[in-house]
């Protein structure tokens, strides 16, 4: 089976109104652990969506504890912490094997890369078996277990709760998210002249800002429709217009390699229209930062 995250937004109104921000933490993070679950068979099946929607979950996961470390972060999470990074490792290696594929059956591409299709799917076919052995592993079972444990009780439960002069959660959400957009406003000053590490950073700094937006619609009411909008749009167009430019570096630097190796002589070096669909996507990404700069958080 395979479809989008459950979505914290179909809470109705009477109980977010009710959530503090321990309730609120539990909320997103157990429709990301709900979201892992329901894309698991699919993934093992080889379903390149199930494989992104189980990232995509696990990221929303993390986005939740950065937002509300202050309050969840415990030893217990520290460990987690390296075991979910273990099983992505697995993920995204799969997942990059499908976006590569992807670009090379694509028309614009398909001629290009004719020399290195079979081993770009024998790429894709090893990372698929590897993953689906994660997956299946009694490691990943006891690992699933035990995030949906640590949310439900975990040791940061029972100190929120000795903790009486805990922060209303409107007001925490409020300044925590204006933080996070001035930091994100910060690191991405002089956008085209990042270098490609630190572009990926501002991309995961974007990507978790926007699930935090879509995470916290329903819960609380910080901003009307027109507001959210205004956020969310700019912030969803940059972090798709820096992971396409990544997707694309990717497929130019790995597929340029195997088809030198496989034709042992001089070959075109980027794939058609390289320079040209790179520059539309830093112009993309540099409109998306400036409207995303000139929106308020909260």
């Amino acid at each position: 089976m395979s479809g989008r995250p459950t979505r914290t937004s179909g809470l109705h109104k009477t109980s977010a109104a009710s959530l503090d921000c321990a309730a609120a933490f539990q909320a997103i993070a157990l429709d990301c652990v709900a979201a892992m679950k329901a894309q698991h068979s699919s993934a093992c099946a080889g379903d390149a969506e199930a494989v992104h929607q189980i990232r995509v979950a696990i990221t929303r996961l993390r986005a939740a504890v950065a937002f509300f470390a202050p309050i969840v972060v415990d030893a217990e999470w520290l460990r987690l912490k390296k075991e979910i990074a273990w099983l992505n490792g697995s993920l995204g290696a799969a997942r990059d094997s499908d976006v590569l594929v992807e670009y090379a059956r694509r028309k614009r591409y398909r001629s290009w890369a004719e020399h290195i299709i079979r081993q770009v799917d024998q790429c894709q076919t090893r990372d698929h078996r590897r993953l689906v052995r994660s997956l299946r592993s009694v490691r990943t079972q006891r690992l699933i277990s035990a995030v949906a444990d640590w949310i439900r009780q975990g040791a940061w439960l029972a100190r929120c709760k000795r903790n009486k002069e805990a922060e209303a959660l409107q007001f925490y959400c409020a300044r925590e998210l204006n933080r996070w957009h001035e930091r994100l406003i910060r690191k991405g000053r002089r956008l085209k002249a990042l270098g490609a590490s630190r572009r990926h950073r501002l991309r995961i700094k974007v990507k978790r800002f926007r699930y935090m937006l879509e995470g916290l619609t329903g819960i609380v009411a910080l901003w009307s429709r027109g507001e959210l909008l205004h956020l969310h749009r700019p912030a969803k167009r940059l972090q798709r217009a820096l992971g396409d430019l990544r997707d694309l570096k990717r497929f130019a630097g790995l597929a340029s390699g195997l088809r030198q190796a496989e034709s042992r002589k001089r070959s075109k070096a980027y794939p058609p229209d390289y320079r040209r669909r790179r520059e539309k996507l830093v112009g993309v990404a540099v409109a998306s930062y400036r409207e995303l700069s000139h929106a308020r958080a909260c």
